[in-house]
């Protein structure tokens, strides 16, 4: 079974502040459930995600360099 991760440990992870996760998590664009009140992350989708987004990022000419 595949270890969820914490609003502050996906933070770690992508090298955001958690003001950041959160308002990805209020525009809904990042992978994410609740569990009561905490938002949880599987590492798996995370990572997808952020493939996705730096390959759309170098489709539109971005390369943040």
């Amino acid at each position: 079974m595949t270890r969820l991760m914490t609003v502050p440990e996906v933070a770690q992870h992508l090298r955001a502040c958690t003001t950041t996760i959160y308002r990805l998590l209020k525009k809904r664009q990042l992978p994410a459930f609740k569990v009561g009140r905490d938002w949880r992350f599987d590492p798996e989708l995370i990572d997808r995600w952020r493939a996705q987004a730096e390959a759309d990022t170098q489709r539109r000419g971005g390369g943040g360099e």
